[in-house]
């Protein structure tokens, strides 16, 4: 059961990382250095040094403050399209606490892919669209909310990891039913 709850934690954590990169890698940071919620194996214990905790401090803060920025926050997320994947493969390698040889590499390769998707999805799909609704007033706003829900992501993936797999469970399923019903509904399209 704690490798299943590890492993939900990880993708938790690595999605909050594509909403924003440095939220997770502090939470896990400070966690893992002050409780017993987090510990975290060789090397990913150095996310607990305090040069790694105040550069992420450092790091998040920049983050905040250029992603609430009309045009600047466009120069962040050019940035953070390479940043936010492999703060995601950080986080989900350190979180997921593995030991063998092979799953560190598929722990890596997971958080990419977890924090590259939500990402792409944040960066290519719904800033565009705030873009075009609210010209590029509704960045702030909407800013605000993804470190709102990264926050709370990244609380919840520590501390009730089970929800996550919850979660992971129903949008799967509601993804794999919208796929489902859009095939259908073309194939009844192309039939008429």
């Amino acid at each position: 059961m704690e490798l299943l709850t590890g492993i939900f934690s990880a993708f938790g954590l690595s999605a909050s990382a594509g909403l924003n990169a440095y939220i997770p890698l502090l939470a896990v940071s400070l966690l893992a250095k002050f409780t017993n919620l987090i510990e975290l194996q060789s090397p990913w214990d150095t996310l607990t040094s305090w040069w790694v905790i105040g550069l992420l401090v450092v790091l998040g803060t920049v983050e905040f403050f250029a992603d609430k920025i009309p045009a600047v926050n466009h120069i962040n997320d050019i940035i953070q399209t390479f940043v936010r994947p492999a703060a995601g493969a950080i986080v989900f390698a350190a979180s997921a606490n593995v030991v063998t040889e092979m799953s560190p590499i598929l722990s890596i390769i997971s958080g990419l892919l977890v924090a590259g998707s939500v990402h792409t999805v944040k960066a290519a799909a719904v800033r565009p669209a705030i873009s075009a609704t609210t010209g590029g007033l509704g960045h702030a706003p909407v800013s605000i909310a993804e470190d709102i829900i990264s926050t709370f992501i990244s609380i919840l993936a520590i501390l009730i990891p089970i929800i996550i797999g919850i979660i992971l469970i129903l949008f799967t399923t509601t993804l794999i039913w919208w796929l489902w019903r859009r095939s259908n509904a073309k194939s009844k399209s192309n039939a008429y």
